[in-house]
């Protein structure tokens, strides 16, 4: 129900991005979506590919910190208000959301987030008949 997502910790300066970028090319690795935020010194470089566990053991072995976490991948009908619907229903639920970011992707809306309580996310993505990607839908999508 969850999905891998690397978080790659990135220098804000020039070329480490492309260094990072041209290592996933170099495995053969699809980028699905990633977003870094605004920051001075140090960033988050959020990914989610088509081969996550390739990616992060090349990363790592190329001298790369990068992590490896589970995100849930929520698939919403491309319509307004889609977004709110589905974390009205996680709000509503006591899910508080560490992170989120959402992409288009043939389609449809997807929405990524992170949360402290996976288990009640769980539970309430089955219970209110929530669509989701799985890891195995991943290699599809690219």
């Amino acid at each position: 129900m969850t999905i891998h997502q690397l978080s790659i910790f990135i220098e804000n300066k020039s070329g480490t991005l492309l260094r990072v970028l041209d290592l996933l090319r170099k495995f053969g690795v699809q980028i699905i979506a990633s977003t870094i935020p605004d920051t001075a010194e140090n960033g988050i470089y959020r990914v989610i590919c088509s081969e996550p566990l390739r990616a992060y053991e090349g990363l790592k072995k190329s001298g790369i910190a990068v992590a490896l976490s589970d995100v849930f991948a929520l698939e919403l009908d491309d319509q307004p208000g889609r977004a709110a619907d589905a974390v009205e229903i996680l709000s509503d639920n006591g899910i508080s959301l560490t992170y989120m970011y959402s992409f288009l992707l043939r389609g449809k809306g997807i929405l990524v987030f992170r949360t402290d309580d996976a288990e009640r996310a769980k539970e309430t993505i089955i219970l209110n008949n929530m669509r989701f990607i799985a890891e195995k839908d991943l290699s599809v999508l690219a």
